[in-house]
C-alpha cells in the first residue's frame, strides 16, 4: 500500500504544488482556473485511466486482497467528489471557506485512520487463520508420530488389523482413537 501511495503522490505532486501555490497567492479570492480543475482532472485521470490501463495490461486474474481498505478508499474517493461539489457550488459559489478547508483536511486524516484500521483488522484475521491452520497441522503431525510409535511397539499388522476392526484386544482405546 505504501508503494501505491508514493506512486500516487509522485504522479500528482506537480498539480498539488501548483494548486497550493495558486491558493496561497489568491487567498480570500474566488478559486482560480488552475486549482480545483487541475486536482479534479488529475484525480479522475489517475482513478479511471491509470487503473484501467493497469488492469488491462496484466493477463492474469486480479484479486483484491484486502476488501476493507479497498472499500474504505473507494467510499472516500466518491465522497471526495461529492464534497468538492458541495464546497464549490452548494455552500459558496467558487469559493472555499476556512471551515470547508479544515474539514477537508480532517477528512484526509479520517481516511488514513480508517484505512489503517481496516488493514490492521485484516492482518489480525489472516494471522488468526494462519494460527488455526498451524495448530491443525501440528495435531496431524502429533497423531502421525503417535501412530508410528505404536506401530513400532506393536507392529504394523496390529495397527492395520485394528483399523479394520480385527484384534482390538492388542490395542488400547486411546490408541484406537488415533487410527
Amino acid at each position: 500500500m505504501a508503494n501505491l501511495t508514493l506512486m500516487a503522490f509522485g504522479s500528482s505532486a506537480p498539480e498539488i504544488i501548483l494548486s497550493v501555490l495558486e491558493a496561497t497567492k489568491e487567498l480570500g479570492k474566488p478559486a482560480g482556473e488552475l486549482g480545483p480543475s487541475t486536482i479534479v482532472g488529475s484525480a479522475a485521470f489517475n482513478l479511471l485511466v491509470i487503473s484501467a490501463v493497469s488492469v488491462a495490461a496484466v493477463k492474469e486474474v486480479k484479486k483484491v486482497d484486502d476488501m476493507g481498505v479497498f472499500v474504505t478508499t473507494g467510499i472516500f474517493s466518491i465522497f471526495a467528489y461529492i464534497w468538492l461539489y458541495i464546497c464549490l457550488t452548494v455552500n459558496s459559489e467558487n469559493e472555499v471557506d476556512i471551515l470547508e478547508a479544515v474539514l477537508t483536511f480532517g477528512f484526509f486524516f479520517l481516511l488514513l485512520i480508517l484505512a489503517f484500521s481496516a488493514d490492521k483488522f485484516n492482518q489480525r484475521k489472516k494471522a488468526k487463520v494462519d494460527n488455526e491452520l498451524t495448530e491443525k497441522e501440528n495435531m496431524k503431525k502429533m497423531k502421525k508420530a503417535k501412530l508410528r510409535s505404536i506401530s513400532k511397539m506393536k507392529g504394523e499388522a496390529s495397527i492395520l488389523a485394528a483399523a479394520q476392526g480385527q484384534q482390538r484386544d492388542k490395542i488400547s482405546n486411546d490408541e484406537m482413537k488415533l487410527i
